[in-house]
């Protein structure tokens, strides 16, 4: 590889941030409040798809895995997501059932992370957001056996058009697909500063109420 062709230096690679400061007095009273006021402005502020989110978890052998999911709502209680229950993210929480979310809103330089345990939607609230979706992506919850080895792509498209044949117009909602939220112990909410002398503060569930503790960046 010649000097013209190699990639630049990581070392490099900097940018300043030189956000708003985040101070305690400027939080809403719990994280759920707060990660309004910041996810409104992260649409306000055109980011593609704002909602999409890095989901960690990990096996009961503590092997770990990362992947982006799309959040599909939050309130008091959770965020919440819908995936394939037989998918390794799927697996990973039904054996442990603790997960970490990451918004990484880097252009207006914040981050909101999320830990805490897993539920499973009732079923009844995971149908109700299966017949909302768009046709072709419920018969893709049919034909997508995730995370599963499929020998080629006109496997995986002969498998959807079989399955839309069967359902031309209502696909059932699959018994295997549904909502998980993730109920929070502890919510981040982390902004840019210069000099990487960022602003990290975090809310943690202390019995029924929350602390707000600055972390050192």
């Amino acid at each position: 590889m010649d000097a013209t062709s190699r990639p630049p230096s990581m070392a490099g690679l900097r940018r300043t941030y030189q956000g708003l400061p985040l101070s305690e007095a400027d939080l809403a009273p719990d994280p759920f409040s707060q990660f309004a006021l910041w996810f409104g402005d992260a649409v306000d502020a055109g980011l593609p798809e704002p909602n999409a989110t890095v989901l960690a978890t990990a096996s009961a052998g503590g092997r770990p895995t990362a992947r982006t999911v799309l959040l599909k709502g939050y309130d008091e209680n959770g965020f919440v997501f819908y995936t394939n229950y037989e998918s390794r993210k799927g697996r990973d929480m039904a054996e442990n059932p603790r997960a970490a979310l990451l918004f990484p809103w880097h252009s207006i330089r914040r981050q909101v992370r999320v830990e805490g345990s897993v539920v499973r939607l009732p079923r009844e609230e995971s149908a109700i957001y299966f017949r909302s979706r768009p046709y072709g992506s419920r018969i893709g919850a049919w034909a997508s056996r995730q995370s599963a080895v499929v020998h080629s792509r006109d496997e995986l498209d002969a498998r959807y058009e079989e399955l839309a044949e069967r359902w031309p117009e209502d696909p059932p909602v699959p018994d295997f697909w549904g909502g998980l939220r993730v109920v929070p112990s502890e919510v981040e909410f982390w902004q840019g500063r210069t000099d990487r002398m960022h602003d990290r503060l975090r809310y943690r569930r202390s019995g029924a109420t929350w602390v707000v503790e600055r972390l050192a960046p």
